[in-house]
């Protein structure tokens, strides 16, 4: 068993020794590594559904939203005094994990009937749903409508973003391996053959549905109790086609591409905002974010990594240098 998550206690060591290095860093640097980290968080499991099984989501900020707002309603508007507290960062957990339970839900239901369908059906399901999710939360007064909920207790700081992602990473990993994972590729190489081979696809399809949209509202959890505040505007269409963007750049079927999409793209989206200056306060940011997809696909249509690991190019440079030393 060590053997088998050596790899897995690696990484959790190097982030407990990462975890007090990040004091001594720039507020503002700080800020870009741990949305780095949401969007990693986000990648990776829009990467189970698009890439592992073969069905393309366009809803991913909705359920983003349902985690932020869900969490953010628990912290600032119904218990506001058990997270504003010293303890209040030891309590986050449960509406960390309270948003994702309920964004999994809401992928259970829009996931059951929508999933029958195929191809650019699901797409314009899955798209209708994110906005209407933006529009209820835009109208209901309790969680602010337009004006967006503010106020909310900075409880996300680094280790709970990045211990999400080591939790998201290894559960991903876990799933993939395991026999769920091969009915989840099964469907995405051929639905039919997978049906006549006895894989119930919908049920399949479903499952990767929920488990994607779990982490999505831990993802949103983390953000709204990062940045404070929570808007409808924030989970618009640009969001779900900006993590969209990360994995079809990192490769669709492979989490290690979906991890340097999110890096390298969100630290580039924040570098292109002194554009504005030279651009008449214009973001043009979505347009390059847009025409690098465009080189990509036309230099290298199967993303960064294509469907493969950051250990199987590890693993193939190591047997090279070891045969060049042998010989």
């Amino acid at each position: 068993m060590f053997r088998e998550n050596k790899n897995w206690l690696i990484a959790f060591a190097l982030l407990l020794l990462a975890y007090p290095l990040v004091g001594h860093l720039e507020p503002y640097t700080v800020q870009i590594i741990l949305l780095c980290g949401i969007n990693i968080i986000l990648a990776t499991s829009l990467n189970l559904v698009n890439g592992f099984t073969g069905q393309f989501s366009m809803g991913h900020a909705g359920f983003m939203s349902v985690g932020a707002y869900t969490s953010a309603t628990i912290t600032t508007v119904l218990f506001p005094s058990f997270f504003s507290s010293a303890s209040g960062s030891y309590l986050f957990i449960f509406p960390l994990l309270l948003g994702g339970l309920v964004a999994c839900f809401m992928g259970f239901l829009v996931g059951l009937p929508s999933l029958r369908l195929r191809g650019d059906y699901l797409s314009i399901v899955t798209l209708g749903f994110g906005e209407i999710i933006r529009v209820l939360m835009q109208t209901t007064d309790f969680v602010g409508a337009s004006r967006g909920l503010p106020g909310i207790p900075p409880l996300a700081g680094f280790g709970w973003i990045y211990g999400s992602i080591l939790v998201t990473l290894f559960v991903l990993w876990r799933i993939i391996n395991s026999r769920y994972g091969r009915s989840f590729i099964a469907v995405r190489e051929d639905e039919i053959a997978a049906e006549a081979m006895g894989v119930p696809t919908t049920k399949t399809k479903v499952r990767a549905f929920m488990v994607g949209a779990f982490f999505a509202g831990i993802a949103g959890a983390l953000f709204a109790h990062l940045i404070q505040i929570v808007t409808p505007s924030i989970f618009d269409f640009n969001k779900s086609f900006e993590i969209i963007m990360i994995i079809v750049f990192g490769g669709l079927g492979s989490l290690s591409g979906s991890v340097v999409a999110a890096i390298f793209l969100t630290i580039l989206k924040e570098k292109l905002r002194g554009l504005q200056e030279f651009t008449f306060g214009y973001d043009l940011r979505m347009i390059i974010y847009s025409f690098l997809l465009i080189v990509l696909m036309l230099s290298r249509p199967e993303g960064l990594m294509g469907r493969k690991e950051i250990s199987a190019f590890l693993k193939k440079f190591f047997n090279k240098n070891k045969e060049a030393v042998q010989s």
